[in-house]
């Protein structure tokens, strides 16, 4: 079972993560979508394509692009639609 936590919260567990250059992409129906807020930030991957991200809000604190998803990944990355993937010390246990 892999656990996302920023600031003490759950913010997603699964037994379901897709493990891709040492992150777990989680499934989004196993995130806590109240914490996450859109971001206009974007990025691109040579080999999945285009990341969209989220910065998270928990107790009135926010960590900024904290969550990626590819939304329409590459066929080389389909494994990780529809999945989310976090960093910026978001802690994955």
């Amino acid at each position: 079972m892999a656990i996302a936590r920023w600031n003490g919260t759950l913010i997603a567990e699964s037994d379901k993560t897709v493990v891709v250059e040492g992150n777990h992409y989680f499934p989004l129906e196993s995130v806590k979508l109240q914490h996450l807020k859109p971001s206009d930030t974007t990025s691109r991957c040579p080999w999945k394509g285009v990341a969209n991200y989220y910065s998270l809000l928990v107790d009135g604190e926010t960590n900024e692009n904290a969550a990626w998803v590819y939304a329409t990944p590459s066929d080389a990355a389909a494994a990780i639609k529809g999945h989310i993937a976090f960093w910026k010390g978001v802690e994955v246990t």
